[in-house]
């Protein structure tokens, strides 16, 4: 099997949208691993640390990236679901709310 890809969450401190996305994270990998499902690594990103990411995400954020796929602003459980079976177990199609780079 070949490398799960890393989740990562774009945020930036005082975002109370990025704090329950990553609630919403957390809530997911913690199901997937009970059920003994592959898990990626979630990797955090700080845009005010960067500034092509601040340039980039700043309007956006919270942002979650799984391989090729980006769920924006508003992150639930059920589009963290979707998002990780999509990327991780090739089930179904285009998740509507996620979009392509």
């Amino acid at each position: 099997m070949a490398p799960l890809p890393d989740l990562v969450l774009y945020t930036r401190a005082g975002c109370s949208l990025c704090g329950e996305a990553r609630e919403a994270i957390e809530l997911t990998l913690a199901d997937r691993r009970e059920r003994g499902l592959p898990v990626p690594a979630l990797v955090d990103r700080d845009i005010e640390a960067d500034p092509e990411l601040h340039r980039r995400f700043f309007e956006r954020i919270p942002v979650v990236e799984l391989g090729t796929r980006r769920v924006e602003l508003v992150v639930t459980v059920g589009k963290m679901r979707h998002l990780l079976s999509e990327v991780i177990d090739g089930e179904g199609a285009a998740v509507p709310e996620a979009t392509t780079r």
